[in-house]
């Protein structure tokens, strides 16, 4: 399976020999991450507002000098907007070409359209933007900073998430739930978290989910999955090999396999049919990158579920009914009785 063929997934899934697309998809996406010259997926450039949660998200897979451009253009994208592309080299110490291909990496076909990203960024952060706020919590910081901090970061994280989602990518993702058979979700730690509330939101529209956190399991599972099966594999760093193991055994059962995260040219996504990218706040000390990464994976997890809810909304308002209705008795409390209540009267 080409590279192409994986940025334009929209297909029925079919019978099909599980070595032969093994064994051609890894090389197909080794070979884009190893070529830099090839934008990560979508075929029209991204949105100046995703900038930031681009270089945020694919810095780990770039060269240190790719990773020099990167860090200019987002940390001044005015001052970066008026320098042509030798002067942009010359400013980071690098060469034309590395300036080139960190455009391309980005999404850009060529620098004028970086370019022309940085300066209608620019353009955005003069005409309103909010005050910076630094996100580095100290252990002394008073508790109203750490709040004003962690909202200002849970904000921008939920800002860079959406400019940065591929929506053909996700389109094709709430196509293949909605008509699955059966969707197995595979996420440790925190990650598992995010996988057992994707989960049990699909169940209560009526879908077949299970959330598998044991790695042991993910496996037993995914070797029952077939063509007209979901898997979805969540991992921030995309290197995990408990959650890619299993969406590799899927991927070779012909299942359609779905990745969410936030490294696009990440191991994971050599098994992936569909990669959503997600973004997360710089790690801190005291904010590890399984915290920050969360908050974006539960909004691409709710735009899968609303996406998939409209898609089946016949059957799904249904089912979303009905277990309102038999949770309802557990969500009355007893009307308190005894000394303590009749001082609350």
């Amino acid at each position: 399976m080409s590279e192409n063929q994986k940025e334009t997934f929209t297909r029925t899934p079919a019978p099909r020999p599980a070595t032969t697309r093994a064994a051609d998809a890894p090389a197909a996406r080794a070979g884009a991450a190893a070529d830099s010259l090839t934008p990560v997926r979508s075929a029209s450039a991204p949105p100046a507002s995703a900038l930031r949660a681009r270089v945020r998200s694919l810095g780990p897979s770039m060269t240190r000098s790719m990773q020099a451009v990167a860090d200019a253009v987002a940390a001044d994208p005015a001052g970066c907007a008026r320098l042509t592309v030798s002067a942009l080299a010359e400013h980071t110490g690098t060469s034309e070409a590395t300036v080139v291909r960190t455009a391309r990496l980005l999404g850009y076909p060529g620098y004028r359209d970086l370019r022309l990203a940085l300066a209608a960024l620019a353009a955005q952060q003069e005409s309103g933007a909010a005050p910076a706020v630094t996100v580095d919590i100290a252990v002394d910081d008073p508790l109203a900073d750490v709040v004003a901090k962690l909202a200002h970061e849970e904000a921008q994280t939920l800002a860079d998430t959406a400019a940065g989602l591929d929506l053909t990518q996700l389109a094709a993702a709430v196509t293949a739930l909605a008509s699955a058979r059966r969707i197995d979700i595979y996420g440790i730690g925190a990650s598992a978290l995010v996988g057992q509330d994707l989960a049990q939101k699909l169940l209560r529209i009526g879908l077949i989910a299970h959330a598998h956190s044991d790695p042991h399991l993910a496996v037993t599972n995914a070797v029952q999955l077939r063509p007209g099966d979901v898997a979805v594999a969540i991992t921030h760093s995309g290197s995990t090999g408990d959650v890619i193991e299993p969406l590799r055994t899927a991927f070779e059962r012909g299942a359609t396999t779905i990745a969410l995260s936030g490294r696009p040219n990440a191991p994971v996504a050599h098994y992936a049919d569909l990669v959503l990218a997600t973004s997360a706040a710089r790690e801190t000390q005291l904010r590890p990158a399984a915290m920050s990464s969360r908050t974006s994976q539960l909004l691409v997890v709710d735009c899968l579920f609303v996406g998939v809810a409209q898609r089946t909304y016949e059957t799904a308002a249904p089912a979303l009914t009905a277990s309102y209705e038999a949770l309802a008795p557990r969500h009355h409390t007893p009307v308190p009785t005894g000394r303590r209540a009749a001082t609350a009267r």
